[in-house]
């Protein structure tokens, strides 16, 4: 059996990527559907630490806590951590640019190969503190 050449997987850019709909993360210019809607244990695990976070960054002038936004790493590259913190004030309305401080992403069992693999290198890659 041959290998399959580069050249026949697709490789996608953000243009492509604001078309679509439904939830997706595009990696590398590989698309990644996202599961459907998070199940209640995973929305009330993130909401736990949305609220914790909240708590903590409260006297934090710089720092905020976000739920799910974009994250455009460049052109091939979109994420959306399910709990994050930024410590700037962003540039964009729709998405973020700069890497968080801290991201937080609750596995389940349809992401967490995807959210412990592919995701954690690219969030150490990218300066991710936490």
């Amino acid at each position: 059996m041959s290998a399959i050449k580069k050249e026949y997987h697709p490789n996608y850019t953000y243009d492509d990527y604001k078309l679509w709909e439904g939830d997706w993360e595009l990696i590398y210019g590989i698309a990644y559907a996202m599961a459907p809607a998070p199940m209640i244990k995973h929305q009330a695990i993130s909401n736990k630490i949305a609220w914790q976070l909240q708590e903590v960054l409260k006297e934090c002038e710089v720092c905020q806590a976000l739920l799910p936004i974009d994250w455009k790493i460049d052109d091939s590259t979109v994420v959306q951590p399910d709990n994050l913190v930024i410590c700037h004030e962003p540039q964009f309305e729709a998405y973020i640019v700069k890497a968080p401080k801290i991201i937080f992403e609750v596995l389940s069992k349809s992401t967490a190969s995807k959210d412990l693999n592919l995701k954690y290198d690219l969030y150490e890659q990218e300066g991710v503190n936490y």
